[in-house]
């Protein structure tokens, strides 16, 4: 290769975000060796046709992939490397997962302190509500309380929220068994999700609550562990008691509203109400709409959200029909089943000039 084609170590480091020692160390291993070495001198060069694979090796070990995996990637076709980034990744959260739950069950473990019995609740129920009540939350970077579930318990009820400041879902549960006292306490969500399978094939679920963790306990399988958040939650049940009384109540198939939302084109929707039924459109009014038989009480109006926001809020509700209460345009709007109260989502609408 001509020499005005190869770049001196320091060169090459630069144009490729690695250091000179990342480089000899590469070159070292026959994973990224360089174009030509003088004799004399010893001192290395690298053509510019190596920069994309020097780059792609850089990237790959920013996501921590050992170099036999990484060699794997930089020789394998699109599709093959694809693969092998996935399970890397995949391996990497199993493990994180890993270290989260043996963690919170060594904190469990350092304070001499009983375990306290909060509640005994049905796997499949508890598994069921813990997804139901999460898909309100969100992964924001700085604030993990939005992606928690704040867990409530009294000897007559187990009361789950999430809240991502746009949506707030929340269940309450009838426990089979009543702990000795109440407790709350704000419980990652990341971890209930991890745990989520075994709750779900375990007839009982009996749950304890520890200094620095709530500990589920299932017969024939292993204690899970999750941790507790330090930061406090959202005041909601100040939000729930400033609401206004209700103007609107619409009762609709969910069936039939969940095809509309995933039909009509745009990222927001704007509900119309009238005495004749229900409407779901563009904001932009472009699109013809699609005319909903729904049951209708209260005063007519037009309300737009998001349709992150709502579509989660009624796929999650329970039974065939849902139930919207409205308070007008600007107040968050309340959706549940029409005939079971347990599980509610309340959805921030969007202004008419579109603005949160």
């Amino acid at each position: 290769m001509p020499n005005s084609e190869l770049m001196p170590i320091g060169v090459f480091a630069r144009r490729t975000g690695l250091t000179s020692s990342a480089l000899r160390f590469y070159a070292d291993s026959g994973l990224l060796p360089p174009a030509e070495v003088d004799p004399a001198s010893g001192y290395r060069y690298y053509g510019a046709g190596q920069v994309a694979r020097a780059t792609a090796l850089r990237r790959l070990r920013e996501i921590a992939m050992p170099l036999t995996a990484a060699r794997a990637v930089l020789d394998a076709g699109p599709d093959e490397a694809s693969r092998l980034i996935d399970e890397h990744v995949a391996k990497v959260l199993g493990d994180a997962a890993a270290v989260q739950r043996k963690a919170a069950s060594i904190k469990s473990s350092l304070a001499d302190v009983p375990s306290l019995p909060v509640a005994a609740l049905k796997g499949p129920v508890l598994a069921d509500a813990i997804e139901q009540v999460l898909a309100a939350a969100v992964r924001e970077p700085g604030m993990p309380v939005l992606g928690a579930l704040r867990v409530e318990a009294t000897q007559e009820a187990v009361t789950l929220t999430a809240t991502d400041r746009y949506r707030l879902s929340t269940r309450t549960l009838v426990p089979a068994e009543a702990g000795a006292t109440a407790w709350a306490a704000t419980v990652s969500g990341d971890e209930l999700r991890a745990a989520v399978a075994d709750i779900r094939r375990s007839a009982l679920v009996r749950v304890e609550a520890t200094p620095h963790g709530c500990r589920l306990r299932m017969a024939d399988r292993g204690d899970r562990h999750c941790r507790l958040l330090s930061e406090e939650f959202p005041d909601h049940r100040l939000m729930l008691a400033s609401l206004p009384e209700v103007t609107t109540r619409v009762t609709v198939a969910k069936g039939l509203l969940q095809r509309a939302l995933e039909e009509i084109p745009g990222e927001r929707v704007t509900l119309r109400v009238t005495r004749r039924g229900l409407s779901v459109l563009t904001t932009d009014g472009e699109h013809p709409g699609v005319p909903l038989a729904a049951v209708v009480t209260g005063r007519g109006l037009r309300i737009s959200f998001e349709l992150t926001t709502l579509y989660p809020a009624v796929s999650t509700a329970i039974g065939p029909d849902v139930m919207l209460d409205l308070r007008g345009p600007d107040q968050p709007a309340a959706i549940r089943s029409a005939d079971r109260g347990d599980l509610t989502t309340l959805a921030m609408p969007v202004r008419p000039d579109h603005s949160a």
